[in-house]
């Protein structure tokens, strides 16, 4: 997997799993007062960071980042871990995509690429005013969902279900809603009017940690 680092020289670091698809440019309207490592591109699971200097460490995972970060055997001490639209069990018929779900995403090109957001990653105008879409290449998108398909394959005894929290959509098109309310059962959060993606809702990273 591919990585981006934002310094701001602090203290503290939030890990950022990003969803399919994504990369650092869909979310440069965030802020934070905490460094940022984002991760994205899993075409498979290896990283190289030196996290010695972080006094604390927050994770947040999204969609497909949620499985990634559930398999990753990280030797540290991490503070919050919060799962957004998604599930650690990613290709579950039930809990994951289903195989709808999956041929449809795989048919998003640059050419109806507009149309999916508009249907399926936010639910407001004002919402989708403010998306755009990463610069990765529909190519480098369907080659990595292949490589997540096998990442699960390979990795599914390693899942783990490790967060605190779980944001979930009442709208939530791609990942069935109510089985993701009970399987989370009291950790999760539910975001009213929304579809997939949440971040246009917030203006800075710590305000998902405030989501009630």
């Amino acid at each position: 997997m591919k990585k981006y680092f934002v310094d701001k020289n602090s203290d503290k670091l939030l890990l950022f799993f990003t969803g399919w698809g994504c990369d650092e440019y869909e979310f440069e309207h965030l802020e934070a007062d905490s460094d940022i490592l984002y991760f994205y591109d899993y075409i498979d699971l290896n990283y190289n960071f030196d996290f010695s200097k972080y006094k604390e460490i927050n994770l947040i995972a999204f969609s497909a980042g949620v499985f990634v970060a559930s398999v990753l055997d990280f030797d540290l001490k991490i503070n919050k871990k919060i799962a957004i639209s998604g599930n650690p069990y990613l290709f579950d018929e039930e809990l994951g995509l289903s195989k709808e779900v999956q041929t449809m995403l795989c048919n998003v090109t640059e050419e109806n690429a507009d149309d999916f957001a508009k249907n399926y990653l936010v639910k407001t105008e004002e919402e989708y005013k403010k998306f755009h879409n990463s610069h990765r290449t529909v190519e480098s998108c369907i080659s990595e969902f292949e490589s997540l398909k096998k990442l699960y394959e390979r990795n599914f005894d390693r899942i783990k279900d490790i967060y605190d929290t779980a944001i979930i959509s009442d709208g939530e098109p791609l990942f069935n809603p109510d089985a993701q309310k009970r399987f989370y059962g009291e950790r999760a959060r539910i975001v009213q009017n929304a579809r997939h993606n949440i971040f246009f809702r917030i203006e800075r990273y710590e305000d998902i940690f405030d989501i009630k």
